[in-house]
């Protein structure tokens, strides 16, 4: 029997397609989770056969919940509603989808599909394909928050702040992104020579640095006004990046 496993915040979109799994496919078992940090936990904890996950939930988007898991050895069907740009990325890496709300004979040859094959152990290959795909063209940052993907010029992120397990972007348009990683997780997106981390707390856009403040470690004023402390074993290789005597 295929164990199967429905995460979504919205509970009609749940309960529609619990009820389609139940009364148009034979030999399974379903779970709901409406809560995505709950189904992270449910994921790695049950080892389910397959997982409908929609893309735009609030607590945490499907690509970081995905990112999020330890187990990920099963079949994986986006369930979504979501923009042009990220289904073709989805498709391009072999990953299936299903639009919201989900029709019928898509479902049917969706789980014909599953079980035929064998659980994908090569979901981490797609998955990492996904991610490329989303980002690439290298002029634009790949942000999953607030249930989107932002796609992000370089030129508009003024900095980023960390508070914990979650990082807030702060971006030229006075709009705030907050993604729920560390901000060492969500760094790895911003490997280039703009941008650098000059405290734990703070990485930072060069480009926008208007003002130096002196101290015992310094703060940097940034052209939004806000400020940023510098580290002092960051404060030799910034100065150089600065230019600054």
């Amino acid at each position: 029997m295929l164990q199967i496993l429905l995460v979504d915040d919205e509970k009609d979109a749940l309960e529609a397609l619990e009820w389609k799994l139940n009364n148009y496919i034979e030999n399974v078992n379903v779970t709901t989770c409406n809560s995505p940090l709950k189904a992270v936990e449910l994921i790695n904890n049950t080892k389910p056969d397959v997982v409908f996950l929609d893309i735009q939930m609030p607590e945490m988007d499907g690509f970081s919940l995905i990112e999020a898991l330890e187990f990920r050895d099963f079949n994986l069907i986006f369930t979504t509603a979501h923009d042009e740009f990220a289904l073709k990325a989805i498709k391009v890496s072999a990953i299936d989808y299903l639009l919201k709300p989900v029709d019928k004979d898509e479902l049917l040859a969706a789980m014909k599909k599953i079980k035929k094959s064998e659980k994908n152990n090569l979901l981490e290959n797609k998955l990492q394909l996904l991610l490329n795909n989303l980002n690439d063209n290298n002029d634009k940052i790949n942000i999953s928050a607030d249930g989107k993907v932002y796609l992000l010029e370089k030129e508009d992120v003024i900095m980023l702040k960390s508070d914990k397990s979650y990082t807030t972007i702060f971006l030229k348009s006075e709009q705030q992104i907050v993604v729920s990683k560390t901000l060492k997780e969500v760094e790895k997106k911003f490997q280039f020579p703009e941008f650098f981390r000059v405290h734990n707390s703070y990485l930072i856009n060069l480009n926008h640095v208007k003002e130096y403040l002196k101290g015992l470690g310094g703060e940097l004023i940034m052209t939004n006004g806000l400020t940023a402390s510098i580290s002092r074993n960051r404060k030799t290789e910034l100065f150089n990046k600065l230019y600054l005597d």
